[in-house]
């Protein structure tokens, strides 16, 4: 195995020290400029009618959709639309040059789970495409994926659910103006170091929480997109798991004007693998999320993950407004209850020998952020590893309220500049442990 000192990853690390330095003394934006381009789709138009498409409710319109979407890439490329209606379908495939267009009215409903195909042995996803360019989802309809019969299989060993909308290795993407509910695993999941030019906008994601009393679902992640140029702006999400989150091999994100409800957070990881630079979350709400903001990895996933920029952020009633550790796998019930986790056990969790895959996390900055905690909850969480301390944190103006302490824990050159932690009588607002830390007004 090939061995990364931690010197090396810390010099690698200095350039974003300096340009954190810069950002504070310029007010200049810390990250680099997300523009994205814009999906290219021809002027024509393909009515999933004309090819048979029923939107009743009860007919199955798999073989129909599909004829449409395959003539529109006969001839170049354009626009399928789906016309008012409730359209029954299975699996799916999208090519290059195509906007699956849904109009106002229209429901793209998935199979449910007895008659959709693979079931849970091997299911498709429902729409679907690698290596492609130039694709959309658009339109002011809904993808409903009637999910309720696939959560419970979330437990199950050896079962299988399919993603609502799952691409790979395309470039220039576009998912805009729909309404996307119920997946049975993933609302949207964009994957592949050499995804680029990704846009996300105006999109709203419905599934219950994962701790719903009547009806959770599981692992219905939102948004789940890594590569690199990828805008997410003006979405409303409320599901069961991760509102966002990327993995390795990503950077040049930008998150803007979203509203995210029931959910894990804004995420990074687990997988961090092949590093993850360049994040902006900026301007967005948080209310009953249970992260606001989460970077989760561990030892046998990790990489590289630095400049980060989380700015003008609000959050209502959070679990854990910040939650930043790299003990993700972690099995021992004391260092997987974080809320209560005390500086002695997290400085006590053991060190393991750098290597490949060991996390490091540097320049990362939480600025204009408030926050209000559910009961019992923590204010927030920074916990490096012992062999790779998390590096060069800067918070400023954080406003948060909470029963529990912030803690931080294995870190170097972390900077309170005018925050405020409010806790109870009696508790300090900051716990540390084997950390550099320094306050000021």
């Amino acid at each position: 195995m090939e061995i990364i000192s931690p010197p090396a990853r810390l010099l690698r690390s200095t350039v974003s020290l300096l340009a954190v330095a810069a950002w504070l003394l310029t007010g200049a934006p810390l990250n680099a400029a997300v523009n994205p381009a814009e999906a290219r789709i021809p002027d024509k138009v393909f009515s999933i009618a004309n090819y048979g498409a029923v939107g009743d409710g009860a007919a199955t319109n798999t073989a129909a959709i599909q004829a449409a979407i395959d003539a529109c890439k006969s001839a170049g490329g354009g626009s399928v639309e789906v016309p008012s209606g409730v359209y029954l379908c299975g699996p799916l495939r999208l090519f290059s040059n195509v906007n699956l267009h849904l109009d106002d009215g229209a429901v793209l409903r998935m199979l449910p789970l007895d008659k959709y195909p693979g079931g849970t042995d091997n299911p498709e996803n429902f729409i679907s495409g690698a290596a492609l360019h130039d694709v959309a989802i658009s339109g002011k309809g809904t993808i409903d994926g009637q999910g309720a019969p696939w959560w419970p299989f979330a437990k199950t060993k050896g079962a299988h659910r399919p993603r609502m909308i799952a691409l790979k290795s395309c470039e220039r993407i576009l998912i805009e103006g729909v309404m996307l509910m119920n997946s049975p695993m993933f609302h949207i999941a964009i994957s592949g170091a050499d995804t680029s030019d990704v846009i996300v906008r105006g999109v709203t994601i419905r599934a219950p929480a994962s701790t719903d009393p009547v009806l959770p679902s599981h692992n219905t992640d939102a948004c789940d997109v890594s590569g690199h140029n990828i805008l997410i702006e003006d979405c409303d999400v409320s599901v069961g798991d991760d509102n966002f989150t990327c993995g390795g091999n990503t950077h040049d994100v930008l998150i803007t004007h979203c509203t995210y409800g029931y959910g894990h957070g804004v995420s990074i990881g687990s997988y961090t693998r092949g590093e993850v630079s360049n994040i902006t979350v900026t301007h967005c709400t948080f209310t009953n999320t249970e992260c606001g903001i989460r970077i989760k990895t561990d030892r046998d996933r990790g990489g590289h993950v630095h400049d980060m920029l989380y700015s003008d952020l609000k959050m209502t009633n959070v679990n854990f407004p910040i939650l930043v550790y790299a003990s993700y796998m972690a099995k021992e019930p004391e260092y997987r209850d974080l809320t209560n986790l005390s500086a002695a056990t997290a400085t006590a969790y053991p060190a393991a020998p750098v290597g490949k895959l060991t996390p490091f996390y540097s320049s990362i900055v939480f600025k204009n952020i408030s926050a209000t905690v559910a009961p019992g909850r923590r204010a927030g969480l920074i916990w490096g590893l012992p062999e790779a301390k998390a590096t060069n944190i800067l918070l400023q103006n954080v406003r948060i309220t909470a029963d529990k302490s912030f803690g931080v824990f294995n870190t170097q050159g972390v900077r309170l500049v005018d925050c405020q932690i409010t806790t109870p009588a009696g508790v300090n607002p900051i716990v540390t442990g084997n950390a550099q830390i320094s306050v000021s007004p």
